[in-house]
């Protein structure tokens, strides 16, 4: 059997008196894309912040291929390394231009030489469309640009698991089509993705299996046509019918 990318079990994470994840499991095998629904403060974005290490999980166990990355001798770096992530907000250095920005984790974390790591995000770049604005700083970029390199910075590494946190909520809406895709295409080229979203069209169609999260619990999982279509559960039909009418 293929080893599975990320695997959580029973993760558990409190703010002060806030139980914000209670017992997720969640496992992830290659090349999958899992998308994660729910209400705001359901607990979509702490569960991505959890596998990237920008929080600490209370309990539970979190592997990422076979490292177990919840135990809390591992360097942070080292599991950032293998992972990339693109946040609402594009989260680009302004000082630095768009081919530093995209550079710069290979450079100074994976230690790839100047050379080699500009070819490599000239190369992403011509694809997503903007091999033109290497050179510019960010504030020259519309917002759907900023996001498109965002992303692009992200993959730049090569990492095993892409986690995206509702990429495309700081977008107006003509500028959410060609963020999402890119995204369509990263899935086509087998990337391993878990994105949080609210863009319910979209998990329908591009995603192979949609967590529903409420409360911090996973309440329904499935391919994406069963959860959309005969969610099993009332609070997952009461959920995608603001969305989508009655299911």
């Amino acid at each position: 059997m293929t080893e599975p990318v990320l695997r959580m079990e029973g993760v558990r994470k409190s703010f002060g008196d806030a139980l914000v994840l209670d017992g997720v499991d969640l496992t992830v095998a290659p090349h999958e894309v899992v998308a994660l629904i729910g209400a705001s403060g359901s607990g979509k974005s702490t569960l991505l912040r959890c596998i990237n290490l920008v929080e600490r999980i209370d309990d539970g166990r979190i592997w990422l291929g076979d490292l177990d990355i919840s135990d809390p001798r591992i360097a942070a770096d080292r599991v950032r390394a293998r992972i990339g992530v693109v946040f609402q907000q594009f989260n680009l250095f302004p000082h630095l231009r768009v081919i530093d920005n995209v550079t710069l984790a290979s450079r100074a974390v994976l230690r790839i030489p100047r050379a080699q790591a500009e070819a490599t995000a000239l190369a992403l770049l011509d694809r997503v469309g903007l091999a033109d604005r290497a050179r510019a700083y960010p504030d020259r970029l519309s917002g759907g640009q900023q996001q498109r390199v965002a992303i692009v910075r992200a993959i730049a590494t090569n990492p095993e698991l892409l986690l995206l946190d509702e990429i495309t909520s700081a977008l107006d809406p003509e500028l959410v089509a060609e963020v999402l895709d890119l995204v369509r295409e990263l899935k086509g080229d087998g990337t391993t993705i878990v994105m949080a979203t609210h863009e319910m069209a979209f998990a329908r169609d591009v995603a192979d299996r949609v967590v529903f999260l409420d409360g911090g619990v996973i309440v329904e999982q499935g391919p994406a046509a069963q959860v959309f279509t005969r969610p099993q559960h009332e609070r997952t039909r009461t959920f995608l019918s603001r969305f989508l009418g009655p299911a």
